[in-house]
C-alpha cells in the first residue's frame, strides 16, 4: 500500500515546487524612488499635505514590513514613464483600510478607497490582493501615494505591473494554491470516508485538523473572502481570527491521539491539553477583546504550540513509538513554515514567496505525509492478523521445501535457488539441437560490484543481497520479449540461472527481443537498478554481455564465453550491454594479428589524421576542425572506434596519443601557414587521463610549441569521465592549469552528474550525435536537445551538436541557439590536403582569435 502512495506524493510536491519557481519566476516593474513615512494613529492628511511633507525616508525593499503597529503608513513612488506598467498590486490581503491617490504633474487625478473592512466588490479590480490600474502617461511626472493603516501586521509588499503580464502571473500562482487546497480537500474526504468505517476518533481529528489549516491559508491569502462572505469585511475578520487557535487546538488533540501520549508520554499529555484549553480560551474570548489584541495572542499562542508539536515527535521517536518517525518529519515541515509566517506577521523576517507561503507549504507536506502514516497504520493492523495464518502456512511449506531441496541441489545453486551452470547448459544445448535454425541469444549478467559489497558488509548481508538481486532479475527476465523459461516449479517460471556467485544468466529468442527495443531498454534499466536491503541502496552495477546463437556459436560453453567477453569490453562499461563482437576478442587470431599490424603502423608512421570542420552558427564561418584517426592501405578498413578500442586493451594508447599530440601541432602548423588559424580538437582516451606523466608531457609539447598554446582542444567522452570520477577530474584539472582547453564529448549518451560536470574546467559540450539524427522528426529528442542547450548556456558552456546531416536538422538547430554544428552537410572527415582545399574554397581564414 505504501510502496504505491510514495510515487503519487512525489509527483505532487514536484509539481508544487516547480509551480512555485514558476510563481517566483514571472517578474514586475521596479519600483522607482519609493518612499514611506509613519505617522501616529490617528493622523489625518491630504494628499498634498502628504507629498510636501518633510519626513519622507527611503524605501529601501518592495515588501515593506513594519510588524504590528498602529501607525499611519504612507508611501510614495514614481510612476515610471517608459515603462508600460499600469496596474499596482500591493499582494497582501489582510489589510483594513487602503487609499490610493494618482498624481499628474502635482494635480490629483485618481484616486481608490479600499481594504479589508470594505466590502469586495469596493476593490478597484476583483481580486484576493489589492490591485490598483492607472493609465501610463509618457510625458507626464505621475506619482502613487498610498495612506495605509490596519489593526493587523502593517505589511504590503509592492508591484507595479503590466496587467496583462500580472494576470497570466496571477494564473500561474493560483494553480499553485489550486493544487494545495486539492491536496487539502482529498485528504480531508478520504480521512472521513476512513473514519465512517473504522469509527476511530483519530481520523476525525485530522480531518478537523487539516480542515483548520485549510481554512487557515484560505483566509491569509484573501481566498475565503473573495468566494464565500465578499460583502461581509466584518465576518473576514472574525474567521481569521478564530482559524489560528482552532487550527492548533485540534492538531494538538490529533497528535495527543495520533501517538497514544495518554499512555506512552503523561507529562507531554499534560503540556498538550494546557495549550488546547489556551487555544480554546482564545476562541471563546475572540468575541469580547480587541481585534489587535486577541490576533496578537493567537499568533503568539500559535509558536509554542508548533514548538510542542515537533519536540513531541523526537522524544516519542527515542521511546520507540512506530509512527513517530514520519509525525517527526511531517511536523518538522509544518513547524518551520508556521514558525517562518509567524516571524514574517511580527516584523521579523521580510516578505517573500517562502515568509508569505510558508505555511501553505509546510502543511501540503505535513498532510501529505500524515496521510500516509496513517494508510501504514492500517496496513500494519491488517497484517498482525494475518501472521498466525502466515505462520501455519509457512510450517507447511518448510516441510514441502525440505523434500524438494534434496532433489534440486543437484542441478541448483543452494544460495540462489535458480537452476546452475550445468542446467543452464544442458537447457541450452536441448533448445538449439530443437531448432538450430532459429536465433537465439544467451545474455549474461555480471554483478561487478558484489565482491566490494562482500567486503563492506560481510559474506553473510552479501549472500542476503545475491538471493535479493536472484528474485529480482527473475522478475524483470519475466516481462523480457522472448524470453525462454528453464524451468516450471511450484513458485512459478524461473528464466534466470545462477553460473556462479556474481554471474547469472538467462536465454532469448533473438528476433523477439530485437523487435522490442524499447521493452528490452526498460528492463536494462531495472536490472541496473541497486537493490534495496536493510534501509540502503546497494549498486550492484550489473552489466551485460550477449552472444547470439548461431553467429557466435552453436554449442552453450562457447556461447557463455563470448558473452562474457562482451560483458567485460569497453562498450559494455560504458553503456552497461555489449554484443560479442569478434573484432574485440582479444583472445581470436584475427585481434592477435591487427595488434602486431597497429604497433608496426605506429612505428612506421603509416596512420594519419583527418579532419571534420566545425561551423559557428552565428558567424556562419569555421571555428575549428576536429582530427579524426584513419589507417589507409588495408584492404578491410577499420573504423576508428576500433583502432582506439584495441589501443587501449593492449596498451597502445599511450604511444598512439603521443602520436596524434604531435602531429596535431604540424597540422596546425601547416594550416598557419596557410592563414588558417582555427582551433583544432583531440580525442582523449580515459586510459590517458590515468597516466601520471601525460600532464607533463601536454606541458612540455606546448612549452615546446607555444605558438599552439590554447588552441588545440582535448575533447572528453561524458561516459569516460565517470569510470574514475576523481582521477580523470584531477587530471582535467592539471591540464587546464597548463593551457589546455577541455571539451565534454558525446555528452548525453552516459549517465554522469551534473554536480560533477560543473566541476570540471570545460569549455565546450558537444552533444551526442544519437540525439541529433532525429530531432527533426522527434519531439522528444528536441525537447532533450533544446533542454541541454539551454542548462549548457546557463553554465557557461558553449554548445557543439555532431552528426548534422541535412539541412533541416541545421536550421533547427540555429533556431534553438546552438552554437556551433559538426557533420557531413558541412563535409566528411578530410585529408589535410583536401581539407585545405575545402577551406580554400570557402575563401574564409579561421576565425580563433587565440594564439598563432
Amino acid at each position: 500500500m505504501t510502496q504505491t502512495r510514495r510515487p503519487r506524493i512525489q509527483v505532487v510536491l514536484v509539481l508544487v515546487y516547480f509551480l512555485a519557481v514558476m510563481c517566483q519566476v514571472a517578474e514586475a516593474a521596479t519600483l522607482t524612488n519609493a518612499r514611506f513615512m509613519l505617522l501616529p494613529a490617528g493622523t489625518e492628511l491630504s494628499p498634498f499635505e502628504a507629498a510636501a511633507s518633510d519626513n519622507w525616508q527611503p524605501l529601501e525593499t518592495h515588501r515593506p514590513n513594519f510588524g504590528y503597529t498602529q501607525k499611519v503608513a504612507w508611501l510614495r513612488l514614481d510612476v515610471p514613464a517608459a515603462s508600460q506598467t499600469d496596474l499596482l498590486e500591493i499582494a497582501y490581503s489582510q489589510l483594513d483600510h487602503i487609499s490610493f491617490y494618482l498624481l499628474k504633474d502635482g494635480e490629483l487625478v485618481d484616486t481608490f478607497v479600499t481594504g479589508d473592512l470594505y466590502p469586495f466588490a469596493q476593490r478597484p479590480v476583483l481580486n484576493r490582493h489589492f490591485l490598483f490600474p492607472f493609465t501610463p502617461a509618457k510625458n507626464s511626472d505621475q506619482q502613487i501615494l498610498l495612506e495605509v493603516h490596519t489593526k493587523g501586521s502593517l505589511q504590503m509588499p509592492l508591484a507595479l505591473w503590466d496587467t496583462q503580464e500580472f494576470f497570466e502571473h496571477a494564473s500561474i500562482e493560483e494553480q499553485l494554491h489550486a493544487v494545495y487546497y486539492g491536496i487539502l480537500i482529498s485528504v480531508i474526504f478520504f480521512n472521513l470516508f476512513v473514519f465512517f468505517a473504522l469509527r476511530e476518533p483519530v481520523y476525525l481529528l485530522y480531518v478537523l485538523s487539516t480542515s483548520g489549516y485549510l481554512l487557515l491559508t484560505s483566509n491569509l491569502n484573501g481566498t475565503a473572502f473573495q468566494l464565500f462572505w465578499p460583502d461581509s469585511p466584518g465576518v473576514q475578520n472574525f474567521a481569521m481570527l478564530l482559524t489560528v487557535p482552532l487550527a492548533s487546538m485540534f492538531t494538538l488533540l490529533f497528535s495527543r491521539s495520533f501517538l497514544k501520549l495518554k499512555e506512552t508520554g503523561p507529562v507531554l499529555n499534560q503540556a498538550v491539553l494546557g495549550l488546547v484549553i489556551l487555544n480554546a480560551l482564545v476562541v471563546v474570548m475572540a468575541g469580547f477583546i480587541e481585534y489587535t489584541i486577541a490576533i496578537r495572542i493567537a499568533v503568539a499562542l500559535a509558536i509554542p504550540s508548533t514548538l510542542l508539536l515537533t519536540a513531541i515527535g523526537p522524544i516519542q521517536l527515542m521511546k520507540g513509538a512506530p509512527q513517530a518517525g514520519y509525525y517527526t518529519v511531517a511536523w518538522g515541515a509544518l513547524t518551520l513554515g508556521s514558525a517562518i509566517m509567524a516571524a514574517n506577521k511580527y516584523g521579523l523576517l521580510p516578505s517573500n514567496f517562502i515568509t508569505t507561503y510558508g505555511l501553505e507549504l509546510g502543511s501540503a507536506f505535513e498532510t501529505l505525509l500524515l496521510t500516509l502514516a496513517l494508510a501504514v497504520r492500517i496496513y500494519h493492523e491488517r497484517q498482525e492478523k494475518l501472521t498466525s495464518r502466515e505462520a501455519e502456512l509457512a510450517a507447511m511449506a518448510a516441510s514441502r521445501s525440505a523434500e524438494l531441496k534434496l532433489i534440486e541441489s543437484a542441478l541448483h545453486n543452494p544460495l540462489t535457488g535458480l537452476p546452475n551452470r550445468t542446467r543452464f547448459e544442458i537447457q541450452v544445448n536441448d533448445l538449439i539441437r530443437q531448432a538450430p535454425e532459429r536465433r537465439y541469444g544467451v545474455v549474461l549478467i555480471h554483478l561487478n560490484n558484489l565482491s566490494s559489497v562482500t567486503k563492506t558488509l560481510g559474506h553473510q548481508s552479501s549472500d542476503a543481497i545475491l538471493e535479493k538481486a536472484a528474485g529480482h532479475l527473475n522478475r524483470i527476465a519475466k516481462g523480457l520479449p522472448g524470453i525462454i523459461s528453464l524451468e516450471r516449479s511450484e513458485r512459478g517460471s524461473v528464466f534466470v540461472a545462477s553460473l556462479d556467485t556474481e554471474t547469472f544468466a538467462c536465454f532469448v529468442n533473438a528476433s523477439i527481443a530485437e523487435s522490442a527495443n524499447r521493452s528490452v531498454a526498460r528492463s536494462m534499466e531495472d536490472v541496473r537498478r541497486p537493490i534495496d536491503f536493510l534501509g540502503m541502496k546497494v549498486p550492484l552495477n550489473a552489466r551485460l554481455g550477449v552472444a547470439i546463437a548461431p553467429l557466435h556459436g552453436s554449442e552453450a560453453t562457447a556461447l557463455i564465453r563470448k558473452a562474457a567477453i562482451a560483458e567485460g569490453s569497453r562498450r559494455a562499461r560504458e553503456r552497461g550491454l555489449a554484443y560479442y563482437d569478434p573484432s574485440v576478442d582479444s583472445y581470436s587470431a584475427d585481434r592477435l594479428t591487427m595488434v602486431s599490424e597497429l604497433q608496426q603502423a605506429l612505428a612506421n608512421n603509416e596512420l594519419r589524421l583527418y579532419l571534420q570542420p566545425k561551423l559557428d552558427c552565428r558567424t556562419g564561418r569555421v571555428s575549428g576542425l576536429e582530427t579524426l584517426i584513419r589507417w589507409p592501405g588495408r584492404s578491410k578498413p577499420v573504423g576508428a572506434d576500433k583502432i582506439i578500442l584495441l589501443a587501449e586493451q593492449t596498451g597502445l594508447i599511450k604511444p598512439l596519443t603521443r602520436w596524434v599530440l604531435r602531429q596535431s601541432v604540424l597540422i596546425r602548423e601547416r594550416l598557419c601557414a596557410e592563414r588558417h588559424t582555427v582551433q583544432l580538437s583531440v580525442n582523449i582516451s580515459p586510459n590517458n587521463l590515468r597516466e601520471p606523466d601525460f600532464p607533463a608531457f601536454v606541458g612540455q609539447l606546448m612549452s615546446d610549441n607555444p605558438r599552439h598554446k590554447g588552441a588545440i582542444i582535448f575533447e572528453i567522452t561524458e561516459t569516460s569521465m565517470m569510470q574514475d570520477p576523481a582521477n580523470a577530474l584531477t587530471a582535467v584539472n592539471s591540464l587546464a592549469s597548463a593551457g589546455i582547453p577541455v571539451s565534454i564529448d558525446d555528452f548525453g549518451s552516459g549517465y554522469s552528474s551534473l554536480s560533477y560536470i560543473k566541476q570540471l574546467p570545460a569549455s565546450e559540450i558537444k552533444i551526442d550525435r544519437s540525439l541529433i539524427t532525429d530531432i527533426a522528426t522527434r519531439e522528444e529528442d528536441r525537447v532533450i536537445v533544446q533542454t541541454t542547450i539551454n542548462m549548457c548556456h546557463s553554465l557557461g558552456y558553449r554548445v557543439v551538436a555532431e552528426g548534422v546531416e541535412d539541412t533541416a536538422t541545421e536550421q533547427l538547430l540555429m533556431s534553438m541557439g546552438c552554437d556551433m554544428i559538426q557533420g557531413y552537410l558541412l563535409s566528411p572527415p578530410l585529408p589535410i590536403e583536401e581539407a585545405l582545399v575545402w577551406l580554400d574554397d570557402r575563401q574564409e581564414p579561421g576565425t580563433f582569435p587565440g594564439p598563432g
